[in-house]
């Protein structure tokens, strides 16, 4: 099947940063989400985006028109029956995507793939409520979309050897390195990371060090672009928190169990960058 319309299902970071790169590379992209403000956010990202890469001299002014000329915003999910291939982005929250999945399902054509960028909930539990679980698959994009290579390709339980070799060359074809990875809580990427950063707020929380410590130590001595803090208020103190639980209940170890300080943020709205403020104060 040939791949010309992609759906994108979910207008926030994620979501906006995967329309981006598909129209980048020439796909005509349906964005969708519940509300039209919603949707006028991902695209004012977006256009703040092409337009960065305009000023280091990326794109041109023509080529910026070309890509926003193949986006169609909607807040109705019946525009999947149109699409060639459909990601879903919504919120990080099982209830959410099965929801999602099982309307796709119903709209969709029968040889469309469902893919889903969860950071750490299970492929199989999702394609679960689909009748087409061998054509449900993971496609992990790391934040910022734009500018992060690595896309994890997760095979569910029934994901047929077809459906993940199509995946894979979207992925390169989006100019993305697939990695394949087994369904298991959390993959590779979140399974590593998360873990560390909850290490770093156990430091903060049993006054080892402060934040700011912290994130020194890393920087220059492990030669991490950004402090493990720094990045969880990047990410969303929430997130965080909820790929932990995942984990923990998961994996079933201790040495998942989601830090006291942690639980705390989240329960006061310090959630990081997004509310102003996380383990760092933001303007």
């Amino acid at each position: 099947m040939s791949i010309q319309k992609i759906m994108v299902i979910g207008a926030g970071q994620m979501g906006s940063g995967i329309a981006q790169v598909a129209a980048q590379t020439g796909f005509q992209v349906i964005l969708q989400d519940i509300k039209d403000e919603y949707l006028a956010r991902g695209l004012k990202v977006i256009e703040k985006n092409l337009t960065h890469n305009i000023e280091k001299g990326k794109i041109s002014v023509e080529e910026k028109e070309q890509i926003l000329a193949r986006f169609q915003l909607t807040t109705e999910l019946g525009l999947a029956s149109e699409a060639d291939f459909i990601i879903e982005a919504a919120t990080e929250n099982m209830g959410t995507k099965t929801k999602i999945f099982q309307e796709l399902d119903q709209i969709a054509r029968p040889d469309v793939i469902l893919a889903s960028n969860t950071s750490s909930l299970p492929i199989t539990e999702i394609a679960a409520v689909t009748g087409r679980p061998n054509q449900v698959i993971g496609m992990h994009f790391m934040n910022p979309v734009p500018v992060m290579p690595l896309v994890e390709v997760i095979r569910g339980l029934a994901t047929t050897d077809v459906v993940y070799q199509t995946v894979e060359n979207l992925a390169k074809t989006m100019k993305k390195t697939p990695v394949e990875v087994n369904d298991f809580p959390g993959f590779i990427s979140n399974r590593v990371l998360l873990p560390m950063i909850n290490e770093a707020i156990y430091t903060v929380y049993e006054g080892v060090a402060t934040p700011e410590a912290v994130d020194q130590v890393m920087k220059l001595g492990m030669n991490h672009p950004m402090g493990p803090l720094e990045l969880a208020d990047f990410i969303g103190l929430d997130t965080c928190l909820s790929i932990m639980e995942i984990l923990h209940e998961g994996l079933g170890d201790s040495k998942y169990r989601p830090c006291p300080l942690l639980r705390k943020y989240v329960k006061a709205g310090w959630l990081g960058r997004k509310t102003g403020r996380g383990f760092y104060v933001y303007e």
